[in-house]
């Protein structure tokens, strides 16, 4: 029998990775920021996380690490094939991003999703203390607060979308639309990362469902529901130790010596997703070597695109014509030794990113829909020089934090070509002061304080959220 906690969080993953040393399993921690934000509030809780560990077959047994009890769900071959790959990945992920790419609708998957979500339910229900709260993360578990609360009543439940939600014509498509719906009801707040997203959802049920709502809470089976914005931010304080690491900035001198020492470099940080608008944007550099307005070797772009969800045909698709694009690029403005644009398809640990960050003249972050984006955060957190500019697109959840970037819509290309534009031609006051006030709002919204507005909100005490975030 698992130990019993008194705060849980739900997560398609766990905050570990698999390592073999000696030829004997071990797990170490894996960065990221939603184990960094709920760290503090789960060693105070003796709290636990439930998760898959990656791989299929027999999970691992649950297992302590660094003050939290890792509690392993297992998935199937098959499981991870039709309820991950299919309707969390071909399914859901493209409707909720506006259908830029057509949905896949399956019954098996659905059928597979059903069946995944009723076993991390039953996985919380069983760790889960009398009256603890239960915090399920993101679109793979979203039927997880409904099948929770029917075997466990007592408990107070939070449920966080990190996508966007899309408005009631997109989410109307779903087969399984009331069921996703109802799923997502089982919890006392649901949190999103927008304002409009939050209303999206409250209108949905009333469309939907026909349930009523008075501003931001909706009444369902006479309990009322909270939905509200929480926009996920990064440990600000973390990056900017980090960049101002004389390793990394060191690091960051080599990478433009490496490129030729241009006067501008373009950078953009993606993974490999048809969501995140790399093939406009290379497309909108293109033109503008081709206009002349940009040149070769003055002008360079560095392109990362980590590798994402390689099984999935859009994701294949994709990659071809990316890598279609970058080659026309190179073989037109290209010069011997001197790429316009160095395409890199690999994965990058963050200190290698961070002198990315403080190499580059100019960001480019210009997805055609994004629940946030925490690339153009930690691009802005990590110039302490206060040089630099974000090229940001209006459809990232980001842009409504960070207004002054040089924001685009970047299913225009001559939108996008002229904020690219006016970003390299900018003052460096300009840069500076449109980087203090970015840099500003960053420190006072951290993900520690995202954790702790959300859990405030729920109602877990304000000592037992996350410390105060560093300034």
């Amino acid at each position: 029998m698992a130990e019993r906690s008194s705060f849980v969080v739900v997560a398609n993953r766990l905050p570990v990775d698999e390592v073999i040393v000696d030829g004997e399993r071990q797990w170490r921690p894996s960065p990221g920021g939603l184990v960094t934000a709920l760290h503090p509030v789960l060693t105070q809780h003796r709290g636990t996380w439930i998760g898959w560990a990656g791989g299929d077959g027999e999970a691992p047994e649950p297992f302590e690490l660094e003050g939290i009890n890792i509690h392993p769900v297992p998935l199937s071959a098959e499981e991870l094939e039709r309820y991950y790959e299919g309707q969390s990945n071909a399914t859901i992920w493209p409707l909720y991003h506006d259908a830029v790419e057509t949905p896949v609708y399956k019954r098996r998957w659905r059928e597979a999703y059903r069946m995944v979500n009723q076993r991390f339910a039953q996985a919380a229900a069983e760790v889960a203390e009398e009256g603890a709260t239960v915090w399920v993360q993101d679109y793979q578990l979203q039927l997880v607060p409904a099948m929770l609360r029917e075997m466990r009543p007592d408990l107070r439940i939070g449920f966080f979308l990190h996508i966007p939600f899309p408005p009631i014509e997109l989410f109307m498509q779903m087969p399984f639309r009331a069921e996703i719906l109802r799923g997502l009801l089982g919890a006392d707040l649901v949190g999103f990362q927008q304002r409009l997203a939050a209303q999206n959802f409250v209108r949905l049920a009333r469309h939907l469902l026909g349930l009523r709502y008075e501003g931001q809470s909706i009444q369902v089976d006479g309990r009322k529901v909270k939905a509200g914005a929480f926009p996920i931010s990064i440990d600000t304080a973390d990056m900017e130790r980090m960049a101002a690491d004389p390793k990394v900035q060191a690091r960051a001198k080599e990478i433009r010596a490496e490129l030729g020492d241009p006067e501008t470099v373009i950078l953009g940080v993606d993974r490999l997703d048809y969501t995140k608008g790399i093939e406009l944007r290379l497309k909108a550099f293109r033109e503008l070597l081709a206009d002349g307005k940009l040149k070769v070797p003055d002008a360079v772009m560095v392109q990362v695109a980590t590798p994402s969800r390689e099984r999935v045909e859009h994701y294949q698709t994709l990659r071809v014509k990316v890598e279609r694009e970058v080659g026309r690029i190179n073989g037109e403005f290209g010069k011997v030794g001197m790429p316009a644009v160095h395409y890199l398809h690999q994965s990058y640990s963050k200190q290698e990113l961070a002198a990315m960050y403080v190499a580059a003249d100019v960001m480019m972050v210009t997805p055609l829909r994004d629940g946030m984006n925490l690339v153009a955060k930690e691009y802005v957190a990590c110039r302490s020089d206060r040089g630099g500019a974000l090229v940001l697109s209006e459809f990232a959840g980001a842009a409504t934090e960070l207004r002054q970037s040089f924001l685009c819509n970047p299913h225009d290309p001559d939108g996008v070509k002229d904020a690219l534009l006016r970003a390299v031609a900018a003052e460096p006051a300009e840069l500076k002061r449109r980087m203090r006030v970015m840099q500003r709002h960053l420190r006072t919204h951290d993900v520690a304080e995202w954790a702790r507005s959300f859990l405030n909100e729920l109602g877990v005490p304000e000592t037992d959220a996350a410390p105060d975030s560093e300034e």
